[in-house]
């Protein structure tokens, strides 16, 4: 807060006080009040203006600094492509990657092709994990509650 508000504020106080003992009318006590919610009306808003200038510069000065931590690989070695064949370009790499990430996430790999993961000393085999049906999902979506409300990722249930 700065000097003049304390002062106004002050001086808010005192002529209350003076107005409970009789020494001063009820006008005079309005327009104090009225001059300090003016006052702090004017502050507050300066002052937010002043926060949202600040965020927006060390936003700025984060993404710079975020930017220039960002770490980096310029060279990606050479690649086997599907047919066993080492892979130099850096267009064909792209590629390459772009098709085996998109393969994790599509149900585009082989049946008979066994993916595992290793959890721990355990291994986990594709076929070892629960199928899930397209029914079965489309029952649990029928029973969810449409009235409930949404979590915090802004996402209903």
């Amino acid at each position: 807060m700065s000097k003049e508000l304390l002062e106004k504020l002050k001086g808010k106080k005192e002529i209350y006080r003076m107005w409970k003992k009789g020494l001063a009318t009820w006008d005079e006590y309005r327009n104090v009040v009225r001059e300090c919610m003016d006052a702090t009306r004017k502050t507050k808003a300066h002052l937010e203006l002043n926060l949202a200038g600040d965020v927006k510069d060390n936003k700025k000065g984060f993404f710079k600094y975020i930017s220039s931590k960002r770490k980096t690989r310029e060279n990606v070695g050479p690649l086997l492509n599907e047919v066993g064949a080492l892979v130099m370009e850096d267009t064909e790499k792209v590629e390459l990657l772009n098709a085996a990430f998109a393969s994790v996430f599509t149900a585009k790999a082989d049946p008979q092709e066994s993916q595992t993961l290793e959890v721990g000393e355990k291994v986990l085999r594709k076929e070892d994990l629960p199928l899930v049906d397209k029914d079965r999902v489309r029952d649990h979506l029928g029973k969810l509650d449409i009235h409930k409300s949404m979590g915090p990722d802004g996402m209903h249930p």
